[in-house]
């Protein structure tokens, strides 16, 4: 398994731009539960803390795009620095809007800041891995590879901030990850050797990529993945709290993560001989049957467990994803394209945080859970019904191995 991922750090700088990249989006996996346990603890109402949370994903999924093709147009450096700024100031005022108990609407203003200024971190990694990688079989590998750091991320920032905000302070993880967040921002922009050269715009490529019709189809499959996520996500706090648990929540949603990692390093240690498009539908289909179990649960540990396997199927489909994003999107636009795949996961998360919130106070979270069913099943045939636009053209890709 760990063949294929020998010598993917040789190049120069690649060590420090993961690194940094890895410390930069810690906060993607922090924030979420973070909101909802800091805001849940201050209002006493889920519904509230997911609609916050929700309010944070819709502004990172509305700006997303426009803050990628800033960076596409003027390089990663002289983009990060601002937003990153901006992105401090604005988690901080939330936190204090929260502290000194502001109105609800404080609340909603500067979770909306906060998702604004928020760069897709992980699309401006995966451009320079493009960069340093392009044309190479070892693309595919980085791609997978920067999947399981995500579900690391998600293994890990989920604890962490459970840990921090139950055991030691409400305000704790948030502040852990508004750390995280600048230093490994600024530690990124400053590695401007490893940065994407700025691609001119080829004449009538410039273009929104979420114009292309694979593009599009990838954006709403992945809307409803994002929706399983988020509604999981506060579903399954839910769940602990219902059960008396609620200092576990951070660690089911860490196997939730865990078995997606699992999973990433075996789907990117293989050479595979099925399509990039049979991949992605055959991942979708795996994703549904692993998420029909949490339904019926109704003990913590086995929670933990079905948790781990319904996570297995999604690191391969978002390595497919990103790969037929690459394919798929100009080189000027590259960036940009792979952030639509994270706007349309955000609205997703945004939606399902809310919706799980609403539905978890009217029936239950068990019952919840058949939201994050349904989601995971729109995804499913969408991709199907839509998997034509998927073909890609007869050329040389490491995305084809």
């Amino acid at each position: 398994m760990v063949g294929p991922y020998r010598g993917l750090f040789k190049g120069p700088g690649v060590k420090g731009f993961v690194l940094a990249g890895f410390v930069g989006r810690m906060p993607m996996s922090m924030l979420g539960i973070g909101i909802v346990l800091l805001i849940e603890g201050v209002t006493d109402s889920f519904a509230v803390a997911g609609a916050v949370a929700g309010a944070c994903n819709v502004a990172f999924a509305v700006a997303a795009p426009m803050s990628a093709r800033l960076t596409d147009r003027f390089g990663q450096s002289r983009v990060i620095v601002p937003f990153a700024t901006l992105n401090a100031l604005a988690l901080a005022a939330l936190m204090l809007s929260a502290g000194l108990g502001l109105p609800d609407w404080t609340l909603y203003v500067s979770a909306l800041l906060v998702g604004a200024t928020s760069l897709s971190l992980g699309s401006m990694v995966r451009a320079r891995w493009s960069h340093a990688h392009s044309g190479s079989a070892k693309l595919h590998t980085a791609f997978a590879f920067e999947s399981v750091i995500d579900e690391v991320i998600f293994v890990t920032g989920p604890a962490l901030v459970t840990v921090l905000a139950t055991a030691v302070n409400p305000f704790a993880g948030l502040v852990v990850a508004l750390v995280c967040m600048f230093t490994g921002s600024l530690a990124l922009a400053l590695q401007r050797r490893t940065q994407p050269p700025i691609q001119p715009v080829r004449t009538g490529g410039g273009g929104s990529p979420i114009l292309i019709p694979g593009i599009a189809l990838l954006s709403c499959v992945y809307l409803g993945l994002g929706a399983v996520f988020g509604s999981v996500d506060l579903i399954t706090v839910a769940f602990a709290t219902e059960h008396g648990a609620k200092g576990m929540s951070g660690f089911l949603l860490a196997a939730f993560a865990g078995g997606s990692m699992v999973s990433g390093l075996w789907f990117g240690s293989r050479h595979w001989q099925i399509s990039l498009r049979g991949r992605f539908v055959r991942s979708l289909g795996v994703f549904v049957v692993g998420l029909l179990p949490i339904m019926f649960i109704g003990s913590v540990p086995v929670m933990a467990a079905g948790l781990f396997l319904a996570g297995l199927a999604i690191s391969p489909t978002l390595i497919t994803g990103f790969s037929l994003t690459e394919r798929l999107v100009p080189s000027s636009l590259l960036t940009e394209g792979m952030a639509w795949i994270s706007t349309a996961i955000g609205l997703g998360v945004a939606l399902g945080a809310w919706a799980g919130g609403q539905l978890t106070e009217l029936y239950g979270p068990s019952d919840a859970y058949a939201f994050s069913l349904g989601a995971a099943v729109f995804a499913v045939v969408v991709g199907l019904a839509g998997s034509g636009f998927l073909r890609l053209p007869e050329a040389p890709s490491p995305a084809k191995s």
